[in-house]
C-alpha cells in the first residue's frame, strides 16, 4: 500500500509565500513523475507543476516564474515553493505520483494525496 501525504497549506496574504511538501511512503519500488494539481471551488482540477525522476520540470503558464517544484528522490518527497501568491491561487492542492510498488506488476499506477488547502486572502 502506498500513501501520499501533503503538508504546508494555510492562509497567506496576497504577495506572500508558502511551501508545500508531499511525501510518498509504503511499498514503493520506484516513482516516475510526481506533481502538484489544484482545484478551486467550482472549477476543474488542473496541473500546477510536475517533475520527473531526473528533475525535469514543467509548469502551468499561470504559475511560471512564481512557483518552483523540487524533488528529493532519497526521501520520495516533492516540494512546491509558492511565491508572489495571488487570490486566484486559492485552491485545494493535490499531490500526484506515478508509482511502481514492490512485488507488484512492472507498471506505474497513479496515486493521489488527500489535498491541502491554500487560501490567499487579505
Amino acid at each position: 500500500q502506498v500513501q501520499l501525504v501533503e503538508s504546508g497549506g494555510g492562509l497567506v496574504q496576497p504577495g506572500g509565500s508558502l511551501r508545500l511538501s508531499c511525501a510518498a511512503s509504503g511499498s514503493i519500488f520506484s516513482i516516475a513523475t510526481m506533481g502538484w494539481y489544484r482545484q478551486a471551488r467550482g472549477k476543474q482540477r488542473e496541473l500546477v507543476a510536475a517533475i520527473t525522476e531526473g528533475g525535469s520540470a514543467n509548469y502551468a503558464d499561470s504559475v511560471k516564474g512564481r512557483f518552483t517544484i523540487s524533488r528529493d528522490n532519497a526521501k520520495n518527497t516533492i516540494y512546491l515553493q509558492m511565491n508572489s501568491l495571488k487570490p486566484e491561487d486559492t485552491a485545494v492542492y493535490y499531490c500526484n505520483a506515478d508509482i511502481r510498488v514492490v512485488d507488484g506488476p512492472p507498471t506505474y499506477l497513479e496515486h493521489w494525496g488527500q489535498g491541502t488547502l491554500v487560501t490567499v486572502s487579505s
